[in-house]
This record gives structure tokens, sequence and C-alpha cells, in this order.
């Protein structure tokens, strides 16, 4: 697949001076609302979207039903419509599609790396170096649900077309997503969370429309509900170093837990959790980490 676009140059960000000054106020741990200037971006119209999705190898592509609960066991099944079409006619296929890992495409790589550019001074000297970069492409159709779960990167989701709804938890937060759930997710388990109608009183609504945009700290249960037609948006994602510490300190209290013991949480940045992130990459080399 061959797209050509000229990309957004430096001297108009994609995110305002007032947006990056509210990023850099709340990074890494506050959720909060951001402006972009992405617009109707050539790589994200629908057409574009589709050739990609054919384009990449089937483990870029996740899509299913887009009429899902909000608490779910597992992965949804398949719809059967083939991808490009699941995409290109998401007004009617009653779809939701995830395109993964888009930076194995040079446009899409490079719509990233400038997108991730404007905000490396305020990610770095906060966090340090940005690792693992990554993006992530959703498409829905109107009135679609993504289940409640998490994901182990900082996120911004960018909305560029319809709007939705993401309701957000509190990170590190047990009642939310229990310990055991962050361990067996951090060996291997999936990244779903068991619902109640009871948590819905503990989330956050953040309304979002085309040109909007939310970023959503490492962890932070989640579920969002689609708008009242299709929706395009655009996940910027990166780790840290103390995401990843983070992430092996949770698989070592697996490990202890294992052994029957109950150990306590990580800690949330900018606690390090370096001495069970190193348990845990030394259980590995020996072979103990399951």
């Amino acid at each position: 697949m061959t797209i050509h676009t000229p990309l957004i140059p430096a001297a108009h960000p994609t995110f305002p001076a007032e947006a990056r000054t509210t990023f850099a106020a709340s990074y890494p741990e506050v959720p909060h609302k951001l402006t972009h200037a992405l617009g109707r971006h050539p790589l994200m119209e629908l057409d574009a979207l589709a050739n990609l999705a054919e384009a990449l190898p089937a483990s870029s592509i996740e899509y299913n039903a887009s009429d899902q609960p909000i608490g779910i066991t597992g992965k949804p099944e398949g719809t059967g419509i083939p991808i490009g079409r699941t995409i290109r006619e998401i007004a009617t296929t009653r779809s939701w599609a995830a395109i993964k890992n888009i930076e194995q495409h040079p446009a899409y790589a490079a719509l990233l790396a400038d997108l991730l550019e404007e905000l490396r001074p305020v990610i770095e000297a906060r966090t340090g170096a940005m690792l693992k970069t990554q993006g992530f492409i959703f498409v829905t159709s109107a009135g679609g649900v993504t289940p409640y779960h998490f994901d182990p990167e900082h996120n911004i989701l960018l909305q560029v077309r319809g709007s939705k709804v993401m309701t957000q938890f509190p990170a590190g937060d047990a009642r939310y997503a229990p310990d055991q759930v962050h361990e067996t997710y951090h060996t291997g388990g999936g990244r779903e969370l068991v619902w109640r109608d009871e948590l819905l009183a503990g989330g956050t609504e953040f309304p979002l429309g085309a040109g909007e945009a939310l970023y959503v700290p490492v962890m932070a249960p989640h579920f969002v509900r689609n708008g009242p037609e299709p929706s395009v948006s655009l996940s910027i994602t990166w780790r840290s170093e103390w995401s990843f510490a983070e992430a092996d300190a949770r698989a070592f209290n697996g490990l202890l837990r294992r052994i029957g013991l109950n150990p306590s949480p990580p800690e949330r940045w900018p606690g390090r959790n370096g001495t069970k992130a190193l348990g845990w990459r030394i259980a590995r080399k020996l072979g103990v980490g399951g």
C-alpha cells in the first residue's frame, strides 16, 4: 500500500500552546482533556484506514460487533465481515475496529513521531525517555461500546471524527482493577475487567468531540460509549522506565502471591518500584517467572 500525504508542518503544531501547558501541569497521573488541530487528516479518512488495515498483518487488527456490554469476559467474537468493508462501511456494519501498531507503515510512523515530538520535552522532563512509542486507531459505529479494561501505556486519545464519552476510573485503585488482575495481565493474561454497576459512582465522564483529546494515565480503568455517528480516533502511546518497573513489580507480586504471600501493590508515580522490578527480572532469568 502506498499513501502519500504531507505531514503537518512543525510551524503549525497539532497541540496548541494552551494544550501543551495543560499537559505539562497534569502529566503523568492526572487525566485531562486537551485540544488538537489534527483535523480531517488524509491518513485518518476511512478509505485510507481501510487500506492500512488490509495491508497490516492480521495480528495488528482487532474487530468485533460494536454493541457490547460494558463488562465482558475475554475477547468478543469477530463479525465475519472483512476488515476493509468493516471500516469503509462503518456507518452500517455495527462494528468496532482497532488498527494496532500503525507505526509499521512509514506514513503513519511519521505522523506518530511528529505528534509525540511536540510533547517530548514535557514527557522526558517528568518520566524520562519515551520508550516503545506506538499508535492505535479506533473506528466505531454509532452507539458502539468499548468494554471496561485498562492499558499499560501512557496514552493520549485524539478524537478525529464523531464523538464518544470515556468513563475513566482512578489508576492504581484495587476497587476498580483488582491487584490479581494486574498481576495476571503482566504475565500473559487479558486486560478486561469485571464490571459491577456500583463502580459507576467512582468514574469520571470525559465527553470528546472532533478536535478534542484525552490523556489516560497508565493502567487507568475505563470504558467508552460512542456517540450517534461513526467515530475515528487515534491513540498515541509511549512507555517509560517507571511504567515498565510498575509492570514488572506487578508480575513479581503475582509470583509472591503464588507462594502464599500477600504483597503490597506497587507505588504509583513517582514511586520507582525498583526492588520488585529487579526481583521479577531475576526470576525470569532463572526461569521461575512462569
